[in-house]
């Protein structure tokens, strides 16, 4: 269902794209539309995790130099039977992390350092966990190309504003609305991946409560510190685990109040069945997982700067 969904919506923002090209130039516009639509979803589709690491300045980890952080990512990928992805590090304050990758084959996970300094071990694990089901759930590509297009069309209405002509009421509506269209079209399908990567979280993690603390924790520091890249890009802003400082009106992802109510659903069905302890064989229901999920803990254990 959610495939559909996705599909569906994908193929109304490329629509819209063509019906900016038509309202600047005619029937020849709104071909040269989907020809450059095709051509920047095949860029975006051999380019996507480049362009997005590059965007970061991401650093590669591995088991030398950040063993833990490593092997955490390492172990986790094998639980959910995906390929080891590479794994990066963000020197950025703001703690967040994001997927990319055209397939689980090609695929990479990063976190900031403001992430692995704030968080205890479970919570980035399961921040991690939620990274590796947009890869299993094949979101990156998809959430990638939703981007660009929808920079396209923004592009594009930017362009039609000094170059519409005589094109009428209707020309100059198309121009105006469609921006606005665009990122409607782009919330509605981050919104919908963001719940199935929580999801698939908990199911490679077991530990559903500790990605929960997680989003407690990060997106109220989130929404305080800045993130220069997704100024710069705010196209960018639906790659990360937690808005990167947008009002929720505005927000590629759903509210964090709805999930953590959520995971909270998951884990006590979860525990209800009989299960304990991390792995596929239950959920970890520990009292501080239970208790207060804003409460800051000591520094974690996988020091970025180690």
């Amino acid at each position: 269902m959610n495939f559909m969904k996705t599909t569906m919506l994908l193929a109304a923002l490329t629509a819209l794209f063509m019906v900016m090209g038509f309202s600047l130039g005619g029937p020849r516009g709104a071909i040269l539309a989907l020809l450059v639509a095709a051509g920047m979803n095949l860029f975006t589709y051999w380019n996507a995790d480049k362009i997005v690491l590059k965007m970061h300045n991401a650093v590669e980890a591995d088991s030398t130099s950040h063993p833990e952080f490593y092997n955490m990512v390492k172990s986790l990928a094998q639980r959910a039977q995906l390929p080891m992805p590479k794994v990066y590090i963000v020197d950025q304050p703001q703690p967040n992390a994001f997927a990319t990758g055209r397939d689980p084959e090609h695929s990479a996970v990063a976190a900031t350092t403001g992430l692995l300094n704030m968080l205890n071990h479970d919570e980035i694990e399961g921040v991690m966990a939620h990274e590796l089901g947009h890869v299993k759930n094949r979101d990156t590509l998809i959430m990638t190309m939703v981007a660009t297009i929808a920079g396209a069309v923004s592009m594009l209405a930017n362009f039609g504003m000094f170059f519409r002509g005589n094109r009428g009421l209707a020309g100059i509506m198309a121009v105006l609305i469609a921006p606005f269209a665009a990122m409607i079209v782009q919330m509605a399908i981050s919104r919908t991946r963001e719940f199935g990567a929580d999801a698939a979280a908990a199911q490679i993690s077991g530990k559903p409560l500790s990605l929960a603390s997680a989003l407690a924790k990060i997106s109220g520091e989130a929404a305080l510190i800045p993130n220069p890249i997704a100024q710069r890009n705010p196209a960018a802003a639906q790659l990360y685990i937690v808005p990167a400082g947008v009002r929720q009106m505005f927000s590629t992802h759903p509210a964090t109040e709805d999930r953590i109510a959520k995971l909270e659903e998951i884990a006590h069905v979860g525990s209800s069945g009989g299960g304990s302890g991390g792995g596929s064989g239950g959920w970890s229901n520990r009292p501080d997982e239970l208790g207060d999920m804003g409460r800051l803990r000591k520094p974690s254990a996988l020091d970025p700067t180690r």
